[in-house]
């Protein structure tokens, strides 16, 4: 069967190579040809693939899934149409969809997932971001140190950036509240009400928000 298949494909090079006009889209370069050209793939219904793959009857190689990792997040960011009643620049973080809108042009936004305020600790308003850090240091609030410490996690009162630091890449802060959009080291928690009231992003989504965002944008955090 492989003696035929290698005659067969023989064959056919061999044709193309005296007889394929430059217009048929079979090319080998010859030398001291008139016309040099080059082998293009052939077309299946679905796939493209070499002709030798096909004549020797061989499934197209996969692709290989792109593993997740710390910086990933479960929900993938998308472009979207949006209310074109709101001004390019703004931020919507919907808590009810577990979402943040970023308005890039009139209509349309970048919708990433985020992970809002547990029970108790979710907030509505409006505010504006007034500063903005790569890598920031945490500085965990009293009351969350005693909070928590009650519940058996003692926590440092000072951690330096990195990729252990719950604020995770970049930090935007919101207003004069303690409230951030941040990073997060626990990107399972995206899509979740996991938080004590700041808004969590996957790293590789806050880097790429924290790019386009500058300081003065309105940020609207709605129900």
């Amino acid at each position: 069967m492989k003696k035929a298949i290698a005659l067969f494909a023989a064959s056919i090079a061999a044709a193309m190579m005296f007889s394929a006009p430059a217009s048929a889209g079979f090319f080998f370069k010859k030398q001291k040809a008139a016309t040099d050209v080059q082998l293009v793939s052939l077309q299946t219904k679905n796939t493209k693939l070499g002709w030798m793959q096909i004549l020797a009857d061989e499934a197209p190689v996969k692709q290989k899934k792109v593993k997740a990792t710390i910086n990933t997040s479960p929900i993938a960011r998308k472009l979207v149409a949006f209310d074109d009643s709101v001004a390019p620049g703004t931020i919507i973080i919907d808590n009810s969809e577990r979402r943040l809108y970023h308005v890039i042009s009139k209509g349309l936004a970048v919708k990433y997932g985020i992970a809002i305020g547990k029970e108790g600790f979710g907030w509505t308003g409006t505010e504006v971001v007034t500063a903005k850090n790569e890598w920031p240091t945490w500085t965990p609030p009293e009351e969350m140190r005693i909070r928590e410490a009650k519940k058996g996690h003692m926590l440092p009162e000072k951690m330096e950036g990195g990729i252990d630091n719950p604020l995770g890449a970049r930090a935007m802060y919101l207003g004069s509240t303690q409230y951030r959009i941040h990073g997060t080291n626990q990107p399972l928690s995206i899509g979740k009400a996991a938080s004590s009231g700041c808004f969590r992003m996957a790293n590789e989504d806050v880097e790429h928000l924290y790019a386009s965002v500058t300081i003065g944008t309105r940020v609207v955090i709605r129900n």
